[in-house]
């Protein structure tokens, strides 16, 4: 099972990679969620049943538009053909959707796109997972999702990438 630093660095690069699709189409983007908080802040919240573990990690903006995004990495597989969301996850952008009125995004490694709704509405109960929290998800159909450019748009600039 990998250590939790590494889960922590491939979430880091999904975020990164998202936040770089999206200002390739135009977006503005922030850091959110628990990324922004101090470490101590951080282990204290994961102790509590609080709706704010599960703020998303990105804010974005383009024009008048602004959106939540929450970055799955690591969290389909590939066997079979499922992504996983944790419930308490959905339940709680459930009430950070109403309480803002603004939409939230998941989205995974290959750039798929789902709401919380898509998550509840085309989801199945999956086991308890034996890696993380250890909590119930939701498995959702790689065919129910919503295409990145479909959601954001097409790009205007090339994405910049390291060198490697």
């Amino acid at each position: 099972m990998p250590s939790f630093q590494q889960r922590k660095a491939v979430g880091d690069a999904h975020e990164k990679h998202v936040a770089e699709e999206l200002t390739a189409r135009g977006w503005s983007v922030n850091p959110w969620g628990q990324g922004v908080l101090t470490q101590p802040v951080q282990a204290a919240l994961c102790k509590t049943d609080s709706s704010l573990r599960w703020t998303p990690d990105l804010l974005a903006a383009r024009g008048d538009r602004l959106t939540m995004i929450d970055c799955k990495s690591s969290m389909t597989s590939r066997a079979t053909g499922r992504h996983a969301i944790e419930r308490a996850a959905v339940r709680s952008h459930f009430q950070l959707v109403a309480w803002t009125e603004l939409p939230i995004y998941y989205v995974f490694d290959n750039l798929d796109v789902l709401t919380p709704y898509d998550a509840l509405t085309a989801g199945q109960t999956g086991p308890h997972s034996l890696s993380g929290s250890g909590a119930p998800y939701l498995l959702v159909p790689t065919t129910e999702c919503r295409t990145f450019d479909s959601t954001f748009g097409l790009r205007k600039h090339p994405v910049a990438r390291e060198a490697a």
